[in-house]
């Protein structure tokens, strides 16, 4: 239901999301496709969130989420797919 799609990238407590990766690596592909399958749609959802997508040669593929008090959490996403990835997410809630 849409209801499930749209609370999917409901990111209540993150203060920041940031998306590291390779612009041509293969270890970035998944990663690559996960954000251009669904970066509007996690901007929709989170409409005051900053998502930064960050770009650059040989970069290690990951997801960092800031939340209060200046607490990070880090998932590495290399050679995962775009559902696995999805699944991941799932830790920052």
């Amino acid at each position: 239901s849409s209801i499930t799609i749209m609370s999917r990238f409901a990111f209540k407590a993150i203060q920041e999301l940031r998306i590291h990766f390779c612009q041509t690596s293969s270890k970035s592909a998944g990663l690559r496709q996960f954000v251009k399958s669904n970066f509007a749609e996690m901007k929709k959802v989170n409409p005051a969130l900053p998502i930064m997508v960050r770009e650059c040669e040989g970069a290690t593929p990951k997801i960092s989420a800031r939340y209060d008090m200046g607490i990070e959490k880090t998932i590495l996403v290399a050679d995962m797919d775009e559902k696995a990835i999805d699944s991941k997410l799932k830790e920052f809630c």
